[in-house]
């Protein structure tokens, strides 16, 4: 089992930024893919973005540019840095984790952005 424990959403002003932090727990895939991804209401669950272990990251066609992705191994934590918001990234944010042990999801933490 992996849990993964998420922090840092709110409410923000349109070209403001807040930063998400997921720290993973229990037995963790060294080899694992850790993001984000998102959904907002109506809509479906998609991409935000993720990082391999090896560093490879992938993002979502809305947010390249003003997101970043980060990891760090050593705490098994991934970190979204989110820049320039705007009210269409107001969504709820899920931290996953997709590795051989399986594919685990947050609980979500809810973004705002007013315009």
């Amino acid at each position: 089992q992996v849990q993964l424990t998420e922090s840092g959403g709110g409410l923000v002003q349109a070209g403001g930024s807040l930063r998400l932090s997921c720290v993973a727990s229990g037995r963790i895939d060294v080899m694992n893919t850790m993001g984000w991804y998102r959904q907002a209401p109506g809509k479906q669950r998609e991409l935000v973005a993720t990082m391999s272990s090896s560093g490879v990251t992938d993002y979502g066609d809305s947010v390249k540019g003003r997101f970043t992705i980060s990891r760090d191994g050593a705490i098994n934590t991934v970190s979204l840095q989110m820049n320039n918001l705007k009210p269409e990234d107001t969504a709820v944010y899920y931290c996953n984790s997709l590795g051989r042990e399986g594919d685990y999801w947050g609980q979500g933490t809810q973004v705002t952005v007013s315009s």
